[in-house]
């Protein structure tokens, strides 16, 4: 059965590579396009690719309507994105949520829109498969090794720090790591911020440099030695195979799903 799909923030650099995989799949076919730039544009001739004329409009409620759509992939950004998922759940439509920003009292939200409904929720910080393994094999060094400190990097052009995958990786390690920390050194920042931000305890820095895609390295230290669990997305195709295994696994779920992770089987 063919998949119907809407991409809300096509016109973005990952909204695009979403369009493109679209085009690759067999059974799934783009019937909307949503974004705030090249309005009235076909999606798929801007983007050189074979298929219908999918004009650009600016309202997901009005694409919603006229397309009827299974999925909406959602790659927007922080500003817009919660009344996007809203949008989704009061006209009953699954929605895979790429974009980042999203926070925990976000997440409660809406958990508490989709109350009584049946929408399907898939929100990931990250949908590379390397990414999730990184986050997983970092948890699992946690246990072995008690200190810990991330580091993202990210191009020029991201908007939120840290990324939603550093704060991620931390909620995990933390489920990791040992009650009785040993005692902190009172440190003092020459530049406030140089130690970076903290999540559940564990210090993350975030770099922004033109040139970069996605990157993330977990540093763990112990007596002696150092491991650095490092994943690098070298372009955005390499987040695609996970978009659309979310795609497929909206119809083994239920409710709001946060993690790729949750949609993988490890042992």
């Amino acid at each position: 059965m063919t998949k119907k799909i809407v991409v809300a923030g096509a016109n973005g650099k990952m909204g695009q590579e979403v369009v493109r995989m679209i085009a690759r799949v067999d059974d799934f076919e783009l019937v909307g396009a949503v974004d705030i730039t090249d309005v009235g544009e076909d999606i798929n001739q801007l983007l050189g690719l074979d298929g219908p004329t999918v004009e650009i409009k600016e309202d997901l409620a009005e694409v919603i309507c006229d397309s009827e759509p299974d999925v909406i992939v959602d790659f927007t950004n922080p500003q817009v994105v919660m009344g996007d998922i809203k949008e989704a759940i009061e006209k009953e439509v699954d929605i895979v949520v790429g974009a980042t920003g999203i926070t925990e009292a976000d997440l409660t939200k809406i958990e508490e829109w989709n109350q009584g409904i049946d929408t399907k929720v898939i929100i990931a910080p990250n949908f590379a498969i390397g990414a999730i393994l990184m986050m997983q094999f970092s948890k699992q060094a946690a246990k072995f090794m008690n200190d810990v400190e991330i580091i993202e990097l990210h191009h020029d052009q991201k908007i939120d720090a840290p990324s939603g995958t550093a704060i991620k990786t931390a909620e995990l390690i933390k489920e990791n790591l040992a009650e009785e920390q040993k005692e902190q050194v009172e440190e003092i920042e020459k530049l406030p911020g140089a130690r970076g931000g903290e999540q559940d305890g564990i210090n993350i820095h975030s770099l922004r440099l033109p040139g970069l895609v996605a990157h993330q390295e977990v540093i763990l230290g112990g007596l002696g030695q150092t491991l650095k669990i490092r994943h690098d997305s070298i372009n955005r195709e390499s987040f695609m195979p996970g978009v659309e295994l979310a795609i497929r696994k909206l119809d083994e779920i239920d409710g709001v799903i946060y993690g790729l992770e949750n949609l993988i089987e490890f042992n």
